[in-house]
């Protein structure tokens, strides 16, 4: 039986007993590479919540548990690459630690930056450094951005990526006014009333927001994911308000509902 204390030895030891063929457990030795995937890809958005939770609440505790179900993921991973003769848990440590010492020379030896831009340049010199050893057939500094991204964090990636090779707007000014003729491209598609014009000019507003995003420096995920849950707030106390006055939501009409909801934005700014 495996006592406390736990380190990351007692759970690559889990791991191995779960996916041990004469004792293991009957699930996780029916697990693959791609059947993990949707699991990882759930921890990590489940992680991301309890940050944002626990940012508002200051109660960490679910974001260590959390971080303790993304963490098995990884092993879950090298435990396959493992049995498969590949690499092992150790060789991902050894991975990333030799990967972050050589990015951040200006604290692990002796190089010094004039400032912060020059630190994140190196940084994406680095980056720049290991794409092109990664495969020398690659054509596109677009070629290894994650197709399995969030929509808007894929275009800010790419977007970051165009950069990178000095394809991107001088300021945040032409930004702006790339917004707004994007605008009237919806504008003008509705008035079509062309369906796919439509869709392509609002997936193109939205492109041109993620580029107002990065141009103002923010994460254009971050930012909507704020948004919602402004939105969900707001949304929750135009409710709780209704109740109060005994009503659902159902039995109003449009303009009771927008005075609740402008009450709410005038007593909330949050």
């Amino acid at each position: 039986m495996l006592q406390p204390p736990y380190t990351i030895d007692t759970l690559l030891t889990i791991m191995a007993r779960l996916r041990d063929p004469e004792g293991g457990c009957p699930w996780d030795l029916k697990q693959s590479w791609q059947s993990i995937v949707p699991y990882t890809v759930e921890e990590t958005y489940e992680v991301v919540e309890e940050i944002n939770l626990a940012l508002e609440t200051g109660n960490f505790n679910e974001v260590k548990l959390e971080l303790g179900d993304l963490l098995f993921q990884v092993v879950y991973y090298a435990q396959f690459a493992h049995e498969q003769g590949d690499f092992q848990f150790a060789d991902v440590v050894e991975g990333i630690c030799e990967k972050l010492i050589r990015r951040h020379p200006h604290v692990f030896a002796e190089q010094a930056f004039s400032n912060e831009a020059a630190v994140k340049a190196n940084w994406e010199a680095e980056k720049a450094k290991e794409r092109a050893s990664k495969a020398k057939t690659k054509l596109s500094v677009l070629d290894d951005v994650p197709m399995a991204l969030p929509a808007l964090s894929r275009a800010q990636k790419l977007q970051q990526r165009c950069a990178s090779v000095g394809f991107d707007w001088p300021s945040v000014e032409p930004v702006l006014d790339k917004v707004q003729e994007e605008l009237e491209e919806v504008q003008q598609a509705i008035s079509s009333k062309k369906q796919q014009d439509i869709a392509e000019e609002i997936g193109d507003l939205l492109f041109t927001c993620v580029n107002l995003a990065r141009a103002c420096e923010f994460d254009a995920e971050d930012l909507l994911r704020q948004a919602n849950q402004k939105f969900s707030r707001r949304f929750r106390s135009v409710e709780d308000l209704a109740r109060l006055d005994g009503k659902k939501l159902e039995q109003m009409n449009l303009q009771e509902m927008d005075s609740l909801w402008d009450k709410v934005k005038e007593n909330y700014k949050n």
